[in-house]
């Protein structure tokens, strides 16, 4: 006898296209015993022996048709790979091939198992005298090391990290108040404005040696390009996202060095009124600090303000955010015949994106 749930369940084994070969015929033969089929129609049918069908049909009527549809785990024989033998593949894995002679900086697996086979029996480890990749790659998956493969991290080498970091969040906390705030209100109570400025170095000028070609309906749907190209040398993108309203102040030079930062810092004061102290989030560039930008900011006192990014903290920058909107937009793909032509094309993209702002926000605080 079947209740319901367990019937469904057979039904559903013996339809199945995913389950083991060997559960699905099990099912069978077990619906076809409790529609009373004989053991000859169930031979038949399912190409099974007798001997084979009695044996389903007494091992579900002993622990039901459950346990009937399952192997029992069992182990033929003892391992004989020991534990002790499997952590030394392991503590083996947890070095470099260099620091065992070889040329490969990471272990492969076929690597890992000839220096088993080599290594291991000196080692008193006689058991891995024949351990191929197989045995090597079920070791590694058993105690979870994966030799082969590289996860970058980034070392926090600013002792005062935490502290720089509070500081930007703080300063994007109050923009965000300040932006919530009464138009007027701002005006009248705030005479701050906080800007986020880095640079997007190396944008480079590349020519199409062939000319692209235009899709076709029905024909080509992608626009066709030659492999071969020129490359016509590169440029930095400085900009300044103004974290109020979104407007974008940038420019585009050959070179980023501290006559360039001084110019865009002669745009921002020229473009905002004189009686507003204008702060700026910006990163540790040599630029930044160097003599003769200290020498201009001393010309303007408490003009501009800084709030340094720690290092190694480039993503705390808000001015990112705007690097990426532009490589996913304009910069996607470009050509040019000259450097000219990219500097003047990046130029009428941020004039693009200044005729729509977006008020870029740090949302997790």
């Amino acid at each position: 006898s079947l209740s319901p749930e367990q019937l469904c369940k057979l039904e559903n084994t013996a339809r199945s296209r995913t389950a083991p070969l060997r559960e699905v015929k099990r099912a069978q033969v077990l619906l076809k015993k409790y529609q009373e089929e004989s053991i000859t129609a169930i031979q038949k049918s399912i190409g099974l022996s007798r001997e084979t069908i009695y044996k389903y049909i007494e091992k579900a009527l002993a622990l039901g048709p459950e346990e009937a549809l399952r192997d029992k785990y069992h182990r033929p024989k003892e391992p004989t790979i020991t534990e002790n033998a499997k952590m030394w593949v392991v503590n083996i894995a947890c070095t470099k091939p260099k620091d065992h002679g070889y040329a490969a900086e990471l272990w492969t697996q076929s690597l890992l198992a000839k220096h088993t086979r080599k290594y291991a029996p000196q080692e008193g480890y006689a058991c891995l005298s024949k351990a191929s990749k197989a045995t090597i790659h079920r070791i590694l998956k058993e105690h979870p090391v994966q030799p082969h493969k590289i996860r970058y991290y980034l070392e926090k080498r600013d002792p005062e990290f935490k502290r720089k970091m509070e500081d930007v969040l703080m300063v994007y906390q109050e923009v965000n108040l300040q932006n919530k705030q009464d138009a007027s209100e701002k005006i009248s109570g705030n005479r701050t404005i906080t800007v986020s400025v880095d640079e997007k170095p190396g944008v480079q000028a590349i020519k199409n040696i062939a000319p692209d070609l235009k899709p076709i309906a029905g024909k080509c749907p992608q626009v066709l390009r030659d492999y071969e190209y020129k490359r016509l040398g590169t440029v930095s993108i400085l900009a300044a996202l103004d974290l109020h309203t979104g407007h974008v102040i940038a420019q585009v030079h050959e070179r980023h060095r501290s006559k360039e930062f001084i110019e865009l810092l002669k745009e921002l004061d020229a473009f905002y009124p004189s009686a507003y102290t204008i702060r700026i989030v910006l990163d540790n560039h040599s630029a930044h600090i160097s003599k003769e930008t200290l020498r201009y900011l001393s010309s303007r006192p408490n003009r501009f303000v800084y709030v340094h990014t720690p290092k190694h903290g480039s993503w705390l920058n808000l001015v990112e955010t705007l690097f990426g909107k532009m490589a996913r937009t304009f910069l996607k793909h470009i050509r040019v015949d000259s450097v000219v032509e990219l500097r003047n094309r990046i130029l009428k993209g941020i004039s693009e994106i200044n005729e729509a702002p977006v008020i870029h926000r740090w949302k997790k605080f």
